[in-house]
């Protein structure tokens, strides 16, 4: 993962077991992915625009979509009507590179 830890997804998804942790690295990795690609920039453009860190709200948006991510997990349900929160949309977009 580039900007997120284990640790602070299983903290923030109230995961208490080590038993999923491969999962979980994956979801985090390709919510990062995700992010930067809907933000159109790189890891390092946007440490660099906002003084050499990932902005707080862009980390909260990301840990959003990996707890979505885990509660849609299931590429079959009864009624797929899983979407991103709309707050996931008005964290990330001061953040998009036209």
């Amino acid at each position: 993962m580039k900007y997120l830890t284990l640790d602070y997804i299983r903290a923030h998804s109230r995961i208490d077991c080590d038993c999923e942790n491969e999962m979980l690295e994956t979801y985090g990795s390709s919510a990062e992915d995700v992010v930067l690609n809907l933000l159109n920039r790189s890891l390092e453009d946007l440490k660099e625009a906002y003084g050499g860190e990932v902005p707080t709200a862009v980390v909260h948006a990301t840990l959003e979509l990996v707890e979505n991510f885990i509660q849609h997990r299931s590429p079959v349900e009864q009624m797929n009507l899983s979407v991103v929160p709309y707050n996931f949309d008005i964290m990330l977009k001061p953040y998009i590179v036209l």
